[in-house]
Order: structure tokens, then C-alpha cells, then sequence
């Protein structure tokens, strides 16, 4: 049930994301990093690290929508990025909503290596719309 949130965002089933828990309190997802997704050096392309967290951030803010709202869009991200991803490993995504108002929700996603150590950290404002 939880990957077919990642189907209804066409860029996430390019990179493969798969959602592997999605609720208010917290948003999972895994990627693997392909060849096709890397820089020259063979590790994980920022935009590939930034598209993850946008997309599970915009499945957690969906998941914290107040009644009535017709859906969210992203208007600030900001990305911390810390150690590398190389080609063939998978990392993981967590994102907690920090705020889930009426007008905005403020969220944190958290990228992680397959040792767990942390390669991304974003902080994204999502618009209710």
C-alpha cells in the first residue's frame, strides 16, 4: 500500500523511490543508488539526495493536511549535504513534520547510508493549498 504513494509522482518512480511507511508522524523510503543517478566520482547526485526528500516530504505533508486542503506544494528546501552515497548501495529517508499548520506545514528528512551514518539532512517548507 505504501509504495503506490511514491507511483502518483512520476519523478519518485523514475529514481525508484519505494515508501515504506507513510502516516502523520513519520514518512519512510529507500532508494538505490544507480550508476545513472551518480556524479563523475560514482556517488549520489545532490538533486537525486534533494528529489528523495522532496518527495517524502511532500507525502508527509499530504499525510498532515487539514480538512479541506486540495494539496501542498514546496516553496523553501534546504539541504545540508554530509558524506557521500556511492553507486550500488541503498539509502534510506526519514521525514517528521517539525509543524503541520492550516497554511503551512514545515518538515525535516533525514538520508541516511546503509551504515546509517547520515549523508543528507533538509529542512523543506511545504504551502497548503
Amino acid at each position: 500500500m505504501t509504495t503506490d504513494l511514491a507511483s502518483t509522482m512520476p519523478l519518485a518512480t523514475l529514481l525508484g523511490i519505494q515508501i515504506t511507511q507513510a502516516d502523520k508522524a513519520r514518512v519512510k523510503g529507500t532508494m538505490t543508488v544507480r550508476e545513472d543517478m551518480c556524479t563523475l566520482g560514482g556517488n549520489l547526485h545532490g538533486g537525486a539526495i534533494m528529489a528523495m526528500a522532496d518527495s517524502l516530504g511532500a507525502v508527509a505533508a499530504f499525510m498532515n493536511l487539514p480538512e479541506g486542503a486540495a494539496g501542498t506544494t514546496t516553496i523553501e528546501s534546504k539541504t545540508n549535504f554530509l558524506r557521500a552515497a556511492p553507486a550500488g548501495t541503498t539509502v534510506q529517508g526519514e521525514t517528521v513534520p517539525i509543524n503541520a499548520g492550516k497554511r503551512l506545514a514545515v518538515l525535516t528528512t533525514t538520508i541516511r547510508g546503509e551504515d546509517g551514518k547520515d549523508v543528507a539532512v533538509v529542512t523543506q517548507t511545504q504551502l497548503v493549498l
